[in-house]
């Protein structure tokens, strides 16, 4: 066990060597434009793969073996002959908006394109302090319960006068209020099992008495209707100006080995994601007016018992997919031959709404190059 922890340390560093070089050669000219929308959702499903996003579900892990209660009800759902008609099934909203030239995907790597993990952990709190706070940082190495030391772009983003108040986080794993330390950056981050307090109050009252009594999977993570849910009355109540909603069954699943609930979830958070965007438009305050950014904090390994889990020692985990849509979003498409990080994601939320996040650390990752022209 010492042997495998200290290469696994080891292993950890070289990432971040590569990624100080990548940060050089990412690094966008002078001048880059910036986003001109006025609010920014940033959307995470925690560890889909790249491999269901860009060729859809995997016929070798639909098997009993993989805890598929009926392969052949599952392959009717998902299945079909090509990697295209494949993904499409899977996710629909997001590929509709792709296909449709709404939306712009990195990641594919039929297209050369990669989205890459740079902390060399490839887990979640890791990844998602990277996705946050704009660079990976060694001493976050744990799933712990700690409050990250780290400046994530929501807090920076709460701190100015216009966003001040106008910053919410709704996540289904219940570490996020310790990844965004809630307690320093004062944003309310309603996260786990916690009840659902914003909105209409017959809403809540239902939604929280399902959630109190229904069965749980995991202590720690909800299921993510209820994180929508949550943030889709946020949205009502209070149009906050900067939304984060992480969304985690998809990785719980595929950790307890059951591929067809890891599918079904993944489905699940297509549709999820397309009520939020709906929401936004009905909306004033949103409508023509907003970006949304979606990302995932790991990839997974491969075969019947890799794709199950993710870190170091498993390769594939540090490939992940990158989504852009809405107001101010210059790029559509599969993106073809980019290279980027998911540290990119932080400066990237920033700029979509006109603020450069890279000024106040030079650790921070420049954004994607989305606002500008194509």
């Amino acid at each position: 066990m010492q042997f495998w922890f200290q290469l696994r340390r080891c292993l950890a560093f070289i990432p971040l060597c590569i990624g100080g070089l990548y940060i050089a050669w990412a690094e966008p000219a002078v001048g880059q434009a910036l986003g001109t929308a006025e609010n920014v959702v940033l959307i995470t499903l925690d560890g889909l793969r790249p491999e269901e996003m860009f060729t859809g579900a995997d016929e070798r892990l639909m098997i009993e073996e993989l805890g598929v209660k009926e392969p052949a009800v599952l392959k009717e759902k998902f299945w079909r002959e090509s990697a295209e008609e494949r993904r499409e099934v899977l996710l629909p909203f997001l590929w509709g908006k792709v296909l449709g030239g709404e939306a712009w995907l990195a990641g594919d790597p039929q297209h050369e394109s990669s989205v890459r993990v740079t902390n060399g952990m490839y887990f979640s709190y890791p990844g998602y302090n990277e996705l946050l706070s704009g660079f990976a940082d060694p001493a976050v190495n744990s799933n712990a319960k700690k409050y990250n030391e780290n400046t994530t772009v929501l807090e920076w983003l709460n701190r100015k006068p216009d966003y001040q108040g106008r910053v919410a986080a709704y996540c289904s794993w219940d570490v996020f209020p310790f990844i965004i330390n809630d307690r320093r950056s004062q944003i309310p981050v309603n996260a786990g099992w916690s009840k659902l307090t914003v909105g209409d109050a017959a809403r809540l009252e239902g939604l929280n008495f399902v959630a109190e009594n229904l069965f749980r999977e995991w202590d720690g993570v909800r299921y993510d209707a209820f994180t929508t849910s949550g943030a889709i009355e946020e949205l009502r109540t209070n149009q906050p100006r900067v939304l984060f909603v992480s969304l985690g069954e998809t990785d719980d699943w595929a950790h307890a080995g059951r591929y067809d609930r890891y599918l079904i979830t993944a489905q699940q958070n297509d549709y999820f994601i397309k009520q939020l965007w709906e929401e936004t438009q009905k909306m004033e305050q949103y409508r023509d007016k907003t970006t949304f950014i979606i990302a995932c904090d790991h990839g997974r390994g491969d075969g019947r018992e890799g794709w199950k889990s993710h870190g170091a020692l498993l390769p594939g985990s540090e490939n992940i997919w990158l989504i852009a849509f809405g107001t101010s979003v210059k790029r559509s498409g599969l993106d073809q031959g980019g290279q980027y990080q998911q540290a990119q994601v932080a400066a990237t939320v920033a700029a979509a709404i006109g603020l450069d996040f890279t000024q106040s650390d030079a650790k921070i990752a420049p954004p994607l190059p989305l606002f500008g022209n194509p």
